[in-house]
């Protein structure tokens, strides 16, 4: 055990490229083979790497996605975090453009401050950083995503958990006002118990959920046939691809790193979607 996490430490830029190809049956034909590059969990307050960093960027970059969508906890706790990062980060561009929401992490629960104005000032700062890097912050709304005659529907949360230990800020209903017209819709929500405790059992219309948050522990076992890790006693879907009836969840196992500085078999995600 001791040899595998020291190990693992050589793997937390070890970023791996996940396609995936994902059919569904109401998906307008203009967006047959449209790609997506879903990435998650930067932690930048980790990194210690600018080259390592830069080198996924590179890789992200390499896929000519149609879109790329982040789903949270760009920081550890402090938007001053990204720092020297936000350059590298701001080079992220797709031809239907960069979109984000936040994730648990990013609204500095996890610092004692020294007053409640300091956390709001922490918040909007780092929403500023997002604003700056080009990349849209969704809050509880939707958007049209169009491709030639056709329109499908982008719908970004806040923070919304299923396990009362995590703060929930977003609103799913405020976010789906006005958005039933859309014959398929994408769904960013950070924590992928969301999809349990609302999107599947209220929300059926949403087609793709796309989460993040666990980060496969960071730890575990991936083989052609098996998949484990000690996050999934925790979580029912932790990483990869699920479905229930016609609605998909997929959960990325995140870009970065918090806690242990490293990674043992479930490696860093870059998950490349094409929507068939």
């Amino acid at each position: 055990m001791f040899a595998s996490f020291i190990y693992g430490l050589n793997n937390k830029y070890n970023y791996q490229v996940k396609n995936v190809k994902i059919p569904f049956v109401n998906l307008p034909a203009a967006f047959k083979g449209f790609k997506i590059v879903h990435i998650s969990d930067i932690h930048t307050g980790s990194f210690t790497n600018l080259n390592a960093v830069n080198k996924g960027i590179d890789l992200i970059l390499s896929q000519n996605p149609d879109l790329i969508l982040f789903t949270g906890d760009l920081v550890n706790n402090k938007s001053d975090e990204v720092g020297e990062y936000q350059k590298i980060f701001s080079r992220l561009k797709a031809p239907m453009g960069v979109y984000s929401v936040l994730g648990n992490h990013d609204y500095g629960d996890y610092v004692n401050w020294k007053t409640p104005a300091e956390k709001a000032a922490n918040l909007e700062s780092l929403k500023k950083i997002h604003a700056d890097m080009g990349w849209r912050l969704l809050l509880d709304e939707h958007l049209p995503l169009e491709k030639d005659s056709a329109t499908i529907g982008l719908v970004g949360v806040q923070n919304i958990s299923g396990r009362g230990s995590f703060h929930s800020y977003g609103s799913l209903a405020k976010a789906m006002q006005g958005a039933a017209n859309y014959p398929f819709k994408i769904l960013m929500s950070h924590d992928p118990s969301h999809w349990d405790t609302e999107v599947s059992t209220r929300y059926t219309d949403v087609d793709l959920t796309l989460s993040g948050h666990t980060h496969g522990m960071q730890f575990g076992v991936e083989i052609p046939g098996f998949k484990w890790s000690p996050v999934q006693y925790v979580y029912k879907h932790w990483a990869g691809l699920y479905e229930q009836q016609q609605q998909k969840l997929y959960v990325n196992r995140g870009f970065g790193f918090i806690g242990y500085p490293g990674r043992v078999g479930i490696l860093p995600e870059i998950t490349v979607i094409e929507l068939a």
